[in-house]
């Protein structure tokens, strides 16, 4: 499928809890996950859409996703991430 079609024409956001949310940080600043990879089964998201990850009400991650790819998806939140930068 051509890359075109395979990305979003209007944003969606994918919202997790932050308690049972798994991913691999690829970089980090000061400690904290800024660019992460994380396992994306839905396939309503795309490249474009927004991940957000919370713990209540607090916002943990909030970014682009920029790539899906083999039932992963990559994700970057360059300023406000409160991820820990540890594979989980």
């Amino acid at each position: 499928m051509p890359e075109a079609q395979r990305t979003a024409t209007h944003s969606q956001t994918l919202v997790v809890e932050a308690e049972s949310f798994t991913f691999e940080t690829l970089e980090q600043k000061n400690g904290q996950a800024t660019v992460i990879k994380f396992p994306m089964d839905d396939r309503r998201f795309y490249a474009g859409d927004v991940l957000l990850v919370l713990s209540g009400t607090d916002i943990h991650f909030h970014g682009m996703i920029g790539k899906t790819e083999d039932g992963f998806g990559i994700a970057s939140d360059p300023r406000g991430s409160l991820l820990p930068a540890t594979v989980q």
